[in-house]
């Protein structure tokens, strides 16, 4: 796990550190109908192999595999009522996925669950307006790059290259009146975002330290997080404002030091600790924020920003934003861009937060439809002051209707201090 923040920097021999990934993914998908019924299902059954070859101070597993059955069942009896159920099954040879069989609805834990349930959603819609009641997926923001306005969208970074989003369980609504729409979020139960195992090699730690997660499901925020986003379309251009009131899905990182057994009035202690305990505290977290897109003849210009503020003493106050340019021409898609941060008020030493730890970053993504079965795609981060270093490729072949191979490579690279060197 890396963190973003005021950090300590790494011994001398971790300077210039670097890191590199390949992922084989082989994936059968299923899909139909029950017309009578108005009832339709879609799954599949995903297999993942990811290859390390290098080892990191806390682990030495170079090759992670995953499963992975999805099924997902859609059904509407009235034309106004829908509703939405998705199953996930998964396995892992990494100590990611918990040993239980029980079904999960809440998805808080530190592992993924072995089963859970992925989304529960019942669809009201009547005329102009769509209300979402359940277990659901929340995305705002215009950005492909990074988002500083999707804060209902908490991640899974057990694999922080290849992060999924978790869903959370609240009500929407959304009004589209002409040119008009009006979005309203209300979130009761909070969903944290499931961090990198503190024992594996996404954590940056000197070597001999243990640490441990301290993360009690009662220690979770029990306020409810709200939102409201209103957006317009027209004139060849579209642009919202939103605004958050709620917690951070990301926390604050609070190590546990012991006492001190130092006299009272001694000058310095030096303390040598080979066991810390880590308590995750997620702080409050208020956003204003604006998105919009321009599409001109040579390129669609995008653009993102928020401003964070919260009254959490310990939590920072800073401003996320994005800029940048998509072209479209024959088969290939070409997206780049910068991602910069302003800090109004620092305040935190420690936190793990890879949209802040992502930004002042030149970001770009290019992908290239071969044909209707192959795909290829690279993305890529680059500190703008040359201390990090991202990169990835996918070639992605489908074979027939139900199956597809993807391979995918990645090469992170960068000083110690810096998150994507971490």
């Amino acid at each position: 796990m890396s963190v973003c923040g005021h950090t300590p920097r790494a011994s001398a021999s971790a300077r210039g550190a670097r890191g590199a990934a390949v992922v084989l993914a082989v994936a059968c998908t299923f899909g139909g109908t029950v017309r009578a019924q108005s009832i339709t299902y879609r799954g599949f059954v995903e297999g993942r192999g990811v290859l390390f070859p290098q080892d990191t101070l806390g682990d030495s597993r170079n090759l992670v595999t995953d499963g992975l059955v999805r099924g997902e069942v859609f059904a509407r009896s009235v034309p106004w009522l829908g509703l939405a159920v998705g199953v996930d099954l998964r396995a892992n040879n990494h100590d990611h996925v918990e040993e239980s069989w029980h079904v999960d609805l809440a998805d808080r834990g530190t592992l993924r669950p072995r089963v859970s349930i992925r989304r529960l959603t019942a669809t009201i819609s009547r005329g102009p307006l769509s209300i979402d009641i359940g277990k659901q997926f929340i995305r705002w923001g215009k950005a492909d790059i990074v988002n500083p306005t999707d804060r209902f969208a908490p991640r899974d970074f057990l694999n922080v290259i290849d992060s999924e989003l978790l869903a959370v369980r609240g009500a929407r609504a959304v009004l589209e009146l002409g040119s008009n729409t009006l979005d309203a979020v209300w979130v009761p139960v909070f969903t944290p975002s499931r961090l990198p195992l503190l024992n594996q090699r996404w954590t940056a730690v000197e070597s001999g330290v243990d640490l441990e997660a301290q993360n009690e499901d009662n220690a979770f925020p029990r306020r409810s997080q709200a939102g409201v986003r209103w957006g317009r379309l027209g004139g060849g251009h579209e642009y919202s404002v939103s605004f958050y009131e709620g917690v951070n899905h990301l926390p604050n990182l609070v190590p546990q030091l012991p006492p001190s057994d130092a006299p009272p009035g001694a000058p310095f202690v030096i303390i040598f600790l080979d066991h810390i305990d880590v308590v995750r505290r997620y702080p409050s977290l208020r956003m204003f924020g604006g998105d919009g897109a321009v599409p001109t003849r040579w390129f669609t210009a995008k653009g993102e920003v928020a401003y964070f503020t919260s009254s959490t003493p310990t939590s920072d106050e800073y401003v996320l934003y994005v800029a940048q340019l998509e072209r479209q021409t024959g088969e290939w898609l070409l997206v780049g861009g910068y991602a910069g941060e302003v800090v109004t008020a620092r305040r935190s030493s420690l936190m793990f937060a890879p949209d802040r730890g992502t930004a002042r970053t030149i970001l770009g993504r290019a992908s290239y439809t071969i044909d209707v079965n192959r795909t290829a795609a690279v993305e890529a981060a680059v500190r703008q002051n040359g201390d990090g270093l991202y990169v990835k490729g996918e070639y992605s072949q489908a074979r027939g209707q139900h199956w597809r191979a993807t391979l995918t490579g990645a090469l992170i690279r960068g000083e110690p201090d810096d998150f994507l060197g971490q």
